[in-house]
């Protein structure tokens, strides 16, 4: 079978009558949905635990495993949907809510019954001004139908979805800021434990899953929790969706094995890269994502692939400061949201750094005094190197910062910054090396130490 005959989420993208409920209902949609209201709840569970899908949104933990963090017997049990899709090089989501809205839609109302849930919200990220009216058109349906409300399908199941728009913080993809927000306070991470399944929104127990997480439902119900583990590999099951940007020549969104590695997403799926150049290095799940280089694309873009691998790429960057890229067993990436940024031999990655630094600096929340104070500080220092300021030392200050800032904040927007520059400081040293040496600062300097031998006696 090639990579594009199979597709569960993505076979009707680019297909204007999808987006309806008749259109999908004629194509099977909503069947799983009719049966899982009758279903014993734990008998879903169950699928989806065997299932091995694993969380779509950036961390990749076991979906059936987080659902049964739930307290038993807990009254009320709450399913949010984060659609707050805002990392740098991502834009997968949104093509699932604009081309197959049902598939949310129904794999909500399956999420519902498993987890005992009667109220379920969709956040999503303000700025999906096209994403927005169709989602909302497909819920409206779904109302219409009677698929949504009172006894759903004729069942003694009930379940409500409500909308809820985001203002445009990135921090809010976090799931506890996501609860903050949805709240109505400010979109600030919590500490954790309690973790949300246990106490999330309005204190109750709440499960917050990614949008392709629950649009992967339906399809695991209509075909059993074993076939979509054997589709994948490893402790991941299923196909991943992937949103390739960058310096390619048929940049998009694919469906694709979860197998299929990063020399060959760029080479065989996307056409290889633009003008013929080659490749300098990858983000594989998003820019919070450390960077690969091209001896790593052959890994799987499949999760633990991604953190492990024989080789040991430990390097000291500054004195008792070591960025473990491999320590042995792990490559210090992720697969992430699944935003692969692809980028040739011409990029500057002194310069790549800044720009994602700065994106990193401008979305801090500033609740943690690490990350509020540490992204600014490595925005500063980094921004002076690549416009030709650098100083000798820059490189161990960066690290040193970078260092600071990692394991030190409440959630991983802190990491997000740090773990990337530490990847760039590592694997492309050089070019920072070099911007320092012939930094106008370093040259001040120089002549300042001649003019100086010159005047002496």
């Amino acid at each position: 079978m090639g990579w594009f005959d199979l597709k569960i989420i993505s076979r009707h993208f680019d297909v204007p009558e999808a987006k309806d409920l008749d259109y999908y209902e004629r194509h099977g949609g909503y069947a799983s949905a009719r049966k899982a209201v009758r279903m014993d709840p734990a008998a879903i569970q169950a699928e989806v635990k065997t299932s091995n899908l694993r969380g779509r949104g950036g961390a990749g933990f076991p979906t059936g495993i987080k659902w049964g963090f739930v307290p038993k017997g807990a009254q009320t049990v709450y399913l949010v949907v984060n659609a707050d899709e805002s990392e740098p090089g991502t834009f997968k989501d949104r093509h699932i809510l604009y081309w197959n809205p049902h598939s949310l839609v129904e794999g909500m109302i399956i999420a519902a019954r498993a987890l005992g849930v009667r109220n379920a919200y969709i956040y999503i990220r303000g700025e999906m001004l096209r994403e927005h009216p169709v989602l909302q058109r497909a819920v409206d349906q779904a109302y219409a139908k009677g698929y949504l409300g009172e006894r759903v399908f004729g069942s003694d199941f009930s379940v409500d979805i409500t909308i809820y728009r985001g203002a445009g913080a990135y921090i809010c993809g976090e799931e506890t800021a996501l609860l903050s927000s949805l709240e109505g306070g400010r979109g600030w991470p919590r500490l954790k434990p309690p973790f949300p399944a246990v106490k999330g929104l309005w204190g109750q127990p709440t499960i917050v899953n990614n949008v392709e997480t629950l649009a992967n439902l339906p399809w695991i119900l209509e075909n059993g929790g074993k076939a979509f583990a054997d589709l994948g590999m490893g402790r991941s099951g299923g196909l991943r969706i992937v949103s390739v940007c960058g310096h390619v020549n048929r940049p998009g969104v694919y469906e694709l094995p979860l197998t299929v590695t990063g020399r060959e997403l760029i080479e065989d799926v996307c056409g290889g890269m633009k003008g013929g150049r080659k490749v300098k290095g990858v983000i594989p799940g998003g820019v919070s994502m450390p960077l690969l280089d091209t001896s790593e694309l052959d890994v799987p873009f499949e999760f633990d692939a991604l953190q492990t691998d024989e080789r040991i790429r430990e390097v000291e960057v500054q004195p008792g400061v070591k960025f473990d890229l491999g320590g042995g067993k792990t490559l210090r990436s992720m697969a992430g949201s699944g935003g692969v940024v692809v980028m040739d031999e011409n990029t500057d990655m002194v310069s790549a750094c800044w720009r994602i630094l700065h994106f990193f600096a401008d979305e801090s929340c500033g609740q943690c005094t690490p990350c509020r104070e540490g992204t600014g500080w490595l925005v500063r220092v980094v921004k002076r190197v690549d416009q030709g300021q650098g100083r000798p030392g820059d490189i161990e200050l960066i690290a040193s910062i970078a260092d600071g800032i990692a394991g030190n904040t409440i959630c991983a927007l802190g990491d997000a910054a740090a773990w990337p520059t530490l990847a760039f400081l590592t694997k492309f040293r050089d070019e920072f090396e070099a911007k320092i040496r012939s930094s106008t600062f370093v040259a001040q300097q120089r002549a300042a130490s001649e003019a100086a031998l010159v005047g002496a006696p």
